[in-house]
């Protein structure tokens, strides 16, 4: 009784709670209504600004400076600075190379490039070539091999005396030609030079090797004035001369090997055995006549060969070599002038023998006849030839050429 109904209580104080809650329940839905309409307003706000900034990008790159609204960060507006100065130079990007991925995701290669079947082809070009060539120096060294040059320079260098320079000279034109067997001109070589500086004895010499290797049929060992003695017998001459050579070119074509005519005592040569000689040393049309090789002996001009090596003779205690080189253009421009045969001639000028080279001489020739060759003596037997004394250097006038009949009077 002395409790009330919860009931009752509730209802009853109801009306009461209404009345007094009357004006909370207005301000709060005025509060509601500002807050919509400020919401509305920064929706319209931001709804313009946005429209703004659309517009402004659109025809400008950057928003003007006289707009009123605050800037907003996009990524629409940045460019890059590249692109944006034109002044500057632009730069290429390099692109990467993209790798080639196969499908199974454990296995990854570079593809290999395709291998170009002209290599293979170039490379095996390039062995038979060398293969070729190979052969061929083989073949070349055979060829001289068979003209037993190596004892030619032994016998040289034994038995002529201060001759060396031109002894390497003669050795040198005669393996560069009979390295090979075509050639497109015969080999002429023109010994020249004073009495007994060995010019004969050279060619005898020349002679005696060639018939031992190539045999007797194909070495013309021709004597002026033994073949051809009087005028009267130049017609005879020519035609035997002519007739000879031609019979052993052709064997030598057959035999494929290379003649060898020594023509000594050229300067009593008749101007019509010159011009025979000059003929077949120039052939127009046979091309046996190409392979060949002629030596000419002759003392021409050896006066003034005389006076230019006791001229100069200061040059020549530095080698013979230079003064050879220097006396080889006027010695041309003379035979030039005396015959057309010298004309493509490889000129071998000889030079004065000094008292030394004449010691060797009749060193050389006593102990062929048997003689002990006595210092004391050989140096008397020199002293009884005449020289050509410049400072303190002695030239022979005839060379060693009295040798041998000094030495057959012992």
């Amino acid at each position: 009784m002395g409790e009330q109904d919860p009931s009752d209580r509730l209802r009853g104080d109801h009306p009461k709670e209404t009345k007094e809650n009357g004006t909370g329940s207005f301000s709060q839905f005025s509060s509601s209504v500002r807050t919509m309409v400020r919401i509305r307003q920064k929706y319209q706000a931001i709804k313009k600004r946005r429209l703004e900034i659309a517009a402004a990008s659109s025809s400008q790159c950057f928003i003007s400076p006289r707009s009123t609204s605050p800037k907003v960060f996009t990524f629409e507006n940045i460019q890059d600075p590249i692109y944006s100065n034109p002044s500057s130079p632009r730069k290429r990007k390099k692109k990467r190379k993209g790798r080639v991925l196969y499908p199974s995701s454990s296995l990854r290669a570079v593809p290999t490039k395709e291998r170009s079947r002209a290599k293979k082809c170039l490379y095996l070009l390039c062995i038979i070539v060398f293969l070729q060539v190979y052969n061929a120096i083989e073949n070349l060294d055979d060829h001289v091999l068979k003209y037993d040059l190596d004892g030619l320079e032994k016998t040289l260098k034994r038995e002529v005396f201060g001759q060396q320079e031109v002894a390497e000279s003669l050795l040198g034109h005669l393996h560069d030609y009979l390295s090979t067997y075509v050639h497109n001109k015969p080999l002429v070589l023109s010994l020249h030079g004073p009495t007994g500086v060995g010019k004969s004895h050279v060619g005898r010499l020349l002679a005696q090797h060639f018939r031992s290797v190539v045999g007797d049929d194909l070495v013309m060992q021709y004597f002026v004035l033994h073949h051809c003695p009087t005028d009267d017998d130049i017609p005879r001459c020519t035609k035997s001369l002519d007739s000879h050579v031609s019979e052993m070119v052709t064997q030598a074509e057959e035999e494929e090997k290379i003649p060898v005519f020594i023509f000594d005592e050229v300067e009593h040569m008749p101007r019509e055995l010159l011009d025979t000689l000059q003929d077949l040393i120039h052939p127009k049309n046979n091309n046996e006549y190409l392979n060949a090789i002629y030596i000419l002996i002759s003392n021409l001009g050896h006066e003034d060969i005389t006076k230019f090596v006791l001229h100069n003779s200061s040059v020549a205690v530095s080698g013979h070599l230079s003064l050879i080189q220097e006396l080889n253009p006027w010695l041309r421009s003379y035979l030039e002038r005396y015959h057309m045969v010298f004309l493509e001639a490889d000129l071998l000028p000889f030079m004065l023998l000094e008292k030394s080279n004449v010691m060797d001489c009749f060193i050389d020739e006593m102990s062929r006849e048997g003689f002990y060759p006595d210092r004391s003596h050989v140096e008397r037997l020199a002293e009884e030839l005449s020289y050509y004394i410049v400072g303190e250097r002695e030239f022979s006038h005839t060379g060693c050429r009295q040798v041998v009949a000094k030495v057959n009077l012992l």
